[in-house]
């Protein structure tokens, strides 16, 4: 058995961190640990399920002739990608989960599928199998190379998981095709949708053949250069209206780009393929890139939730402080690709801002994607909803469903790394990492309730010998106290960075870590303006929403907060949701009936002297929508907000 990289830069000269393998982290929480277990028993053979039955794996059996074609069907070009996640997720699981007889199965089923489906020359997309005449013809819409990079990473997690090399021949026969096609001196032009250049990278740290990692750059360098132009008259005039080649991330070369703008998930993944070159590269101009829409995207377009993207129209970022909460696109995607660049950003430095964010997205902005019973999705995770948005099982674009599964499996990836004078630990929970430090081994153990919980022991135990290194601790960016203790000795710490504590560590030395976890009120920029007067509800990396069904004195757009009221916080029983912290306080309720069937009243007519007092209860916001339909919110107006007050 490999080892299962989610990104590996073990051998890449400019990461900082080296990650450690999927397989090499054990986790036994209350959290992670049963959606893990969910994710491989119920959602993997579920979505296959669902991949067979909108023909997902029929589209290789088409191209291949096994069966024929049902014309009558309307799909998409880059349906295959669904697949392809599919399998990167199944090759996680199966990483750790070896014993998985039934994923074993699917997947050792499927691959020949895709497989017998490839062209004598490499070339592998069944929307233009056997039509050489449409190949690269439509690189803006019809997603040839977004496909071929999810086949590369799927495939690259296949071989690192079981040994299995088939997929892995397949894909690299592919991207030699695309090598030899695309270059200055042959064809020019560049994926409508990134996710190729970071597949290419990956494949270059896989067998270092270099070729790989030149053309990643010559994907990433021609964006800009407008060689991308919808073939259908419609749909230019459609994408001049929106600002042109925007949406595609393609008005301006990179080095260019100053803020975050166009299509989320584009965005995102071309930021992920940026980031990797300089990981690669040392171009230290990259990595200034990186961080210039870094801090536009986190202070200016980012949801409290870490969730990215505000418009619906174009699935795209919106103006600085355009965060609207109703109709928030914050599309699981964005959320997913928001983890996987703040991943290669700290890589790349090993700063705790990068995993602050990162912890944020996953706990908050990913996990609302899924139901808890790991069958239903989000594509849109609006931050208030009148009670008819509700998980589907399917969507037309499936993007979402197979995206998040892939993190699910591989999240226990993103908890440690390895630099050279230590070990670095990220993430949080209890559970075992064994860490291959220096070629020997050390292994560090977890024992907490984290995220109810701030409370962490962390045993470090290198195995047979005593080792002189240091263990490097985040401090999360949200715990404002942070105590932490080797033995009787309490180390210093400052939120929002790592903690370097250095000896010579011996089986059975503890680290005591102490975060406090108060209930905070969070505003936004007064430019945000559908928060004006409004506060978040937040402990720990955990962001909260109050849900109709827990508070049925008041319609939830109704409520107000007085920030005199004192909250706590409370481990509660729920229906559905678990055993979970929730927040329990008074709210006032706004008397909504004045205004009847009136849209607009004078002010004074809206005049209370007394306003109602009620119980509230506030749950994660991940948990939104898995109980009875009812409106649901995060931001709370408050009566006293402070700067209105003198």
């Amino acid at each position: 058995m490999g080892k299962a990289y989610v990104v590996d830069t073990t051998r890449s000269l400019y990461s900082l961190l080296k990650p450690v393998a999927v397989n090499d982290v054990s986790l036994s929480d209350e959290f992670w640990s049963p959606r893990i277990k969910t994710t491989i028993e119920v959602t993997l053979p579920k979505l296959y399920e669902l991949l067979e039955q909108n023909d997902r794996i029929n589209r290789f059996r088409w191209a291949s002739g096994k069966i024929p074609r049902r014309p009558e069907r309307s799909l998409y070009p880059f349906d295959d990608s669904d697949l392809y996640k599919w399998i990167e997720a199944c090759a996680y699981a199966l990483s750790y989960a070896k014993e998985n007889a039934k994923i074993r199965e699917l997947v050792n089923d499927v691959v020949p599928e895709i497989i017998a489906a490839q062209e004598d020359d490499g070339y592998l997309f069944t929307e233009y199998h056997g039509k050489k005449y449409l190949r690269w013809t439509d690189l803006t819409f019809a997603h040839e190379l977004y496909c071929a990079g999810h086949l590369i990473q799927a495939a690259i997690a296949l071989r690192r998981a079981t040994g299995d090399e088939r997929l892995f021949n397949a894909a690299r026969r592919f991207a030699d095709l695309i090598v030899d096609t695309f270059n200055p001196e042959s064809l020019k032009g560049v994926s409508g949708h990134p996710e190729i250049e970071m597949a290419l990278i990956e494949l270059y740290r896989e067998t270092r053949d270099k070729k790989y990692l030149e053309t990643a750059s010559f994907f990433l360098e021609e964006r800009g250069k407008n060689l991308l132009k919808p073939r259908k008259k419609e749909l230019l005039m459609l994408y001049n209206l929106l600002g042109g080649a925007e949406y595609f991330i393609d008005h301006k070369p990179i080095r260019k780009l100053s803020e975050m703008t166009g299509h989320a998930v584009r965005s995102l993944y071309l930021n992920c393929g940026i980031t990797d070159l300089y990981l690669e590269t040392g171009d230290k101009s990259l990595y200034d890139i990186m961080e210039r829409l870094w801090d536009n995207m986190v202070h200016k377009k980012m949801y409290v939730t870490g969730g990215v993207g505000a418009r619906y129209i174009s699935e795209s970022f919106g103006d600085d402080y355009e965060l609207p909460n109703e109709r928030s696109y914050a599309e699981t995607c964005a959320a997913i690709a928001n983890v996987m660049w703040n991943w290669r950003m700290l890589l790349a430095t090993g700063d705790a801002r990068f995993a602050d964010i990162m912890e944020l997205a996953l706990y908050n902005a990913v996990l609302a994607g899924i139901s808890l019973d790991g069958r239903k999705y989000f594509y849109t995770n609006p931050l208030a909803d009148s009670g008819k948005s509700r998980r589907q099982e399917w969507f037309p674009v499936a993007c979402c469903p197979t995206n998040i599964v892939r993190i699910l499996t591989s999240v226990q990836g993103y908890f440690y790394s390895i630099s050279e004078d230590g070990i670095w630990i990220h993430l949080y929970a209890s559970g075992r990492a064994e860490l291959n430090y220096k070629g020997k081994i050390i292994n560090i153990v977890q024992e907490t309730d984290y995220p109810w919980d701030g409370r962490i022991n962390i045993k470090v135990e290198p195995v047979n010998h005593s080792e002189e290194f240091s263990v490097y601790l985040r401090i999360p960016g949200w715990s404002d106290i942070a105590s932490i203790y080797l033995g009787d000795k309490r180390i210093e710490a400052k939120p929002g960075t790592y903690v370097e504590i250095r000896k010579t560590w011996e089986a059975g030395d503890m680290i005591r870590m102490i975060l406090q976890m108060p209930i905070k009120l969070i505003t936004s920029h007064p430019h945000v303006t559908n928060n004006f007067a409004k506060v978040a509800l937040k402990r720990g990396p955990i962001v909260y929403c109050l849900e109709q069904v827990d508070n049925p004195g008041a319609h939830v757009w109704n409520i107000l907060l007085d920030s005199e009221d004192e909250l706590s916080a409370q481990v509660e029983q729920l229906p559905v949701l678990g055993e979970i912290v929730v927040i329990n306080g008074n709210g006032l309720v706004l008397d909504g009936e004045r205004w009847k069937d009136s849209l607009y009243l004078p002010l004074e007519k809206t005049r209370s002297k007394k306003l109602k007092r009620i119980r509230i209860k506030a749950i994660p916001y991940y948990a939104w929508a898995n109980r009875s339909p009812g409106a649901m919110t995060v931001w709370i107006p408050v009566r006293d907000y402070p700067f209105l007050t003198d």
